[in-house]
């Protein structure tokens, strides 16, 4: 989208309610094409020229038993033209397909929001699938809310007639109805998504004409049914951006794009090993379409072998680069020690989800630090960086590659489920400006040794098999430090493993300083995150501070090691705070590290925070 985009508003229409934000929320079947309709209109929002955050919550069962609570899928998006760093504490508009979105989502409306209803799905059957004892349209539960109940079944049948669609199909179009009157409630464009349309259903004109008119007949019924709760509508201007080039990404996408990237600029090819989990699934599925940048995907027949594979990559001169959840890590910790061993450059991407175990698969949680920093056999250090946001995975996966290859080390990216699926507004950058990090092979025969070791990195040379005069043979086994051959001498395993140490310390000289986000450098409250928790934080730390509070905000990227200034940092402040999504990972490491008396703020219900629950630990701490 065009940095400069506007709306265009009919100046014969009564005048719409401006609006700084909105935070919209549409709730449903896991059928009811909740995700798609929420895509589209981010895709709306974008071209008005809005800033945005998005956060589609999925349900864990592929196919639950239908209008049940545990099939309830939601998309919610904050769009607005002020800077939007979350995708909002409270909803403003709820649109609920049915009885069980209702009942899922409603607590998610704050007092005196408007909720749009399908009536024609509140049956007695439905209602009680869901739980309701009586029709909470009659029955006076929703009277603190703004409820708009609209016979969207019966209103889509009729826009849909004329394409002879079955009354099933006819059906699947309420999603399209529904978007139409939310595009005229925002004054959105129509024409993006009727484009997408026939796009998508080219071999089915009667179903691309179908979902058509039920867009334009849901946009037609905003235009001339008088709807008190609505009024004119709304609009919302575009947000004051850098000018430029920007479309939505979502996390997934970032990273798979960082990673073709990071690797051109080493001079590289990507080997992308992979075994489908979610929510890392979608690096796969990017990656997959990118063959013309010369990537590789493979899809393992499991966790072990997708990690494996990608070593034997980096073995041979690729990047080797491998992607999964908390529980395929867990199943890859073997190979990832086998790379530590073999001092071999590995990105391995983590989307953290809630466990342990199978734990909750869609919903999102930042429990696998402590797995990143220590979870293998031995002392196997490896560099641990994470994202903070859908588009700064694309800078961070650059960031991985560059360590990977420079230090011949595995390094773990974490993600997490919100950022793997959330969208939001990038500038797309211009990749020739992008700082070059060539890659120097090994390619010398004269006294070559596989583990004679750089002395300013401590990396090992990267001799490509099949170089004449390079010939040699690495595998898990201990080594001997100047000659590489297997080696059982117990000072010698002393030495090199604390040469694998210093070489990971050691990049702590070669990350930026810790920097701090909001406020000052010293003060009575720092808020240290990292990862998703950057959004919400910013946002309280950021209004806290137009009271007056004396607080700050620090968000790590480099989890280990630590940036060398960090401990000194947080010692300028009286308190620290941790918010995280576990039960106080990152808060344990720094009190390990930096001996600081850090409280942590721990939400572990597979939902981000809200940056009122952050606001609320905040005051508490410094009016204590």
């Amino acid at each position: 989208m065009s940095a400069n985009a506007t709306v265009d508003l009919d100046p014969a229409r009564p005048a719409r309610q401006e609006l700084e934000s909105a935070v919209v929320r549409f709730a449903g079947d896991s059928g009811d094409g909740m995700q798609l309709t929420g895509g589209q209109f981010t895709q709306s929002s974008a071209m008005a020229g809005n800033d945005l955050a998005t956060f589609p919550d999925f349900p864990a069962e592929i196919r639950a038993p239908i209008g049940t609570t545990f099939g309830v899928s939601a998309f919610q998006i904050n769009f607005g033209s002020r800077v939007i760093k979350t995708s909002g504490d409270s909803v403003d508009l709820l649109i609920a397909m049915n009885p069980a979105a209702l009942m899922v989502e409603i607590p998610n409306l704050r007092a005196g929001g408007m909720v749009i209803v399908d009536s024609g799905a509140f049956t007695e059957r439905n209602l009680h699938k869901a739980g309701y004892r009586t029709n909470p349209l009659e029955d006076g539960s929703l009277d603190k809310y703004r409820t708009i109940p609209i016979d969207i079944s019966k209103l889509t049948l009729d826009a849909v007639k004329e394409f002879g669609l079955s009354k099933k199909e006819a059906l699947r179009c309420r999603n399209l109805w529904t978007l139409g009157l939310v595009y005229w409630m925002y004054a959105r464009d129509r024409q993006t998504t009727i484009d997408w349309l026939s796009q998508k259903f080219a071999s089915r004109p009667d179903l691309a004409g179908a979902n058509a008119a039920a867009l334009n007949a849901g946009h037609a019924f905003g235009e001339t049914v008088e709807m008190s709760d609505v009024s004119a509508g709304f609009t919302v201007r575009p947000a004051d951006i850098a000018p430029g080039l920007y479309r939505a990404v979502t996390g997934g996408e970032a990273l798979a794009w960082g990673l073709v990237v990071g690797a051109d600029l080493a001079g590289l090819t990507v080997m992308f090993g992979s075994y489908p989990i979610t929510p890392a699934s979608a690096v796969l599925h990017t990656l997959s379409n990118l063959k013309h940048y010369g990537v590789i995907t493979f899809q393992a027949e499991d966790e072990i072998a997708a990690a494996c594979a990608a070593i034997g990559a980096s073995y041979a001169g690729s990047l080797g680069v491998t992607s999964s959840s908390g529980p395929g890590i867990a199943l890859k910790g073997e190979a990832i020690g086998l790379a530590v061993s073999t001092e071999l450059p590995l990105v391995v991407i983590n989307s953290q989800r809630a466990g342990p175990s199978t734990g909750m698969p869609t919903k999102t949680e930042q429990s696998d630090l402590h797995q990143a920093v220590f979870g293998r056999n031995a002392d196997s250090p490896v560099a641990v960086v994470s994202a903070r946001s859908p588009s700064d995975c694309f800078e961070v996966a650059i960031e991985a590659v560059r360590l990977a290859t420079k230090y011949m080390t595995p390094v773990i990216l974490l993600t997490d489920g919100y950022i793997a699926n959330a969208a939001e507004p990038w500038l797309i950058p211009d990749v020739d400006t992008l700082p070059p990090m060539p890659v120097k092979f090994r390619t010398d025969a004269e006294g070559f040794q596989p583990f004679l070791r750089d002395p300013a990195t401590l990396a090992r040379p990267w001799a490509v098999p099949g170089t004449p005069g390079l010939e040699h043979r690495i595998g898990g086994l201990e080594k001997d430090y100047d000659s590489g051959h297997i080696s059982y001498d117990p000072v010698n395993h002393e030495r090199m493993t604390q040469a694998r140490m210093d070489k990971i310390a050691g990049i702590a000289d070669d990350i930026p300083r810790q920097a701090v986000e909001e406020g000052g450098e010293r003060g009575r409250l720092a808020v240290v995150g990292w990862g998703s928790t950057y959004g919400p934080i910013n946002r309280a730390v950021n209004r806290l501070r137009g009271e007056g509070l004396d607080v700050s905000h620090i968000h790590i990227r480099h989890i280990w090691p630590l940036p060398r200034n960090l401990c000194d940092l947080l010692g300028g402040f009286e308190q620290v705070l941790v918010p995280e999504l576990n039960t106080g990972q990152l808060l344990t490491l720094l009190r390990s590290e930096c001996l600081v008396p850090a409280e942590g703020l721990n939400k572990i219900s597979g939902q981000p925070f809200k940056i009122a629950e952050i606001e609320t630990a905040i005051r508490a701490r410094m009016e204590a």
